[in-house]
């Protein structure tokens, strides 16, 4: 039996209730992306009715998404989501390069890209010149992995408190808009300029991303056959419902055309009953969601390493829990120190010159460092790994259905296979879409995970007895 078909790789007593998985979920999806994508969405389209079809359109295949999730991590709620059901459907190489592709590409990189967010609006706020960035970036990092490094239970505390306050800024951004604005802004009829709703659907799916990363804590979390597709489905129809009331307010609040125009969207909302200091609380708005999402990405990634690492010998050491803590020491200093390379990389001179002379002899186009340029680059280069993956996870629900017809599946897919095929289609059609817009800089995102291959080979797999070390009292009572 391979070591990821066990439910064995659970090395700590579960301390996460449903409201603490919801926050996690909430902090990941909830982060800097509404205040950004919303202009460029409105943009897309030709009325505010269509612009809120959108948006309500991405929250219902987001919760399609949501419930083949529910089933996967009901029914192997082991820690490492993903990487579970990618080693038990296909072949473990499969899951091995997930894992891999997270610690190397897709979560370390959006950790860099929230800590920039929060540091650029840091820096602004105090006045600083803009290469103090690069430090508030790095201390922002550092204190929410020391914070993880000090418990679980410290580390829930923080996405809570982060995760609830960042919801009440919002909730302000609404009552400013749909109180101070005109809601009839919503009723108006469609313009005669150009739009693209496929490209307002992809902003909108990133503006959503995130809420599958629950899996990657299913095995922390009490009762988690119950509480984790609970989490998901409530927590990404919370969002839906917190995307729909922030977008009717930035519509009512703004009329339709500025809001299409708006540099500042939230800001220009929030002077409305703030005046002059609404760029301030924007500020600060800006930094708790950039926080929350890095905290509740460093949180779950380490997980999947820890999972990899249990059984992998190559990366055995990513497998190691502290005792006391229960926390994955190795785990989030290797998550600490590729996303410090990767804020290095992305937001210094030498860092930059590095790129440049890497990428010189090959037929690539020269990156544009200009303004947030690199982490645009970064952000081209990885998508078309996610959406990849994305589509395996939705696949491999349909393939486990088939090999263990048998096996017990606390929750399940309703209208199977219909949900499960319109996932899969809907992560298929964002994958050639984030490819055809990446271009040849795909292979920028792909080539450190093809890197994970020699690893793999080179690594020996062992045995599941030794995968878990510390098995939950829940999981070691029902083997019994």
């Amino acid at each position: 039996m391979h070591a990821a078909d066990d439910e064995g790789f659970n090395p700590a007593e579960p301390q996460l209730g449903l409201w603490d998985a919801v926050s996690v979920i909430i902090g990941i999806v909830v982060g800097a992306g509404i205040y950004e994508t919303a202009p460029l969405v409105f943009s897309n389209a030709k009325s505010p009715a269509q612009a809120m079809l959108v948006w309500a359109l991405g929250g219902v295949l987001s919760l399609i998404g949501a419930t083949c999730y529910a089933e996967l991590a009901s029914t192997y709620p082991r820690s490492g989501g993903d990487y579970v059901y990618l080693t038990r459907a296909f072949v473990p190489v499969v899951g091995f390069l997930f894992g891999w592709a997270e610690l190397v590409v897709l979560l370390t990189g959006s950790i860099a890209m929230m800590a920039y967010v929060f540091a650029d609006y840091a820096v602004a706020l105090c006045g600083l010149p803009d290469q103090q960035s690069f430090l508030f970036a790095v201390v922002g990092v550092v204190s929410l992995t020391l914070l993880n490094l000090a418990g679980v239970v410290v580390g829930k505390s923080a996405q809570n408190v982060l995760s609830w306050v960042k919801v009440a800024g919002l909730g302000m951004i609404v009552v400013a808009g749909l109180s101070w604005g005109s809601p009839r802004e919503l009723a108006l009829r469609a313009s005669s300029e150009e739009s693209s709703i496929g490209v307002a659907l992809i902003l909108v799916l990133y503006t959503y991303g995130g809420w599958n990363d629950a899996a990657f804590i299913a095995a922390e979390v009490r009762d988690r056959k119950r509480n984790v597709p609970r989490a998901l489905l409530l927590a990404t129809a919370g969002v839906t419902a917190i995307y729909l009331l922030v977008n009717a307010a930035f519509i009512a609040g703004l009329g339709f055309a500025k809001a299409r125009t708006s540099r500042a969207i939230a800001a220009d909302v929030l002077s409305l009953p703030f005046g002059s200091v609404a760029g301030a609380v924007m500020s600060l708005l800006v930094m708790i969601s950039a926080l929350s999402a890095a905290n509740a990405l460093i949180f779950t990634g380490s997980r999947v390493y820890a999972a990899l690492g249990a059984d992998y010998s190559v990366l055995g050491a990513l497998g190691r829990w502290h005792p006391r803590l229960h926390s994955p020491i190795v785990a989030l200093f290797a998550q600490l120190a590729v996303s410090l390379s990767l804020i290095a990389i992305v937001g210094t001179g030498p860092g930059r010159r590095i790129v440049d002379v890497a990428l010189k002899p090959s037929a690539l186009p020269p990156v544009a460092w200009a303004g947030h340029g690199g982490f645009d680059t970064l952000l081209r280069c990885t998508a078309p790994v996610f959406w990849l993956f994305f589509s395996l996870t939705g696949i491999s629900l349909i393939v486990l259905r088939a090999k263990e017809p048998n096996r017990p599946r606390p929750f399940r897919v309703p209208l199977y296979p219909i949900l499960p095929l319109i996932f899969c289609g809907t992560c298929v059609c964002m994958l050639y879409a984030s490819v055809e817009y990446a271009g040849s800089l795909s292979l920028v995102g792909v080539i450190p995970v093809a890197l994970g291959l020699p690893l793999y080979f080179a690594s020996k797999r062992k045995p599941a007895s030794r995968s878990a070390p510390n098995t939950p009292v829940e999981t070691r009572r029902h083997a019994t």
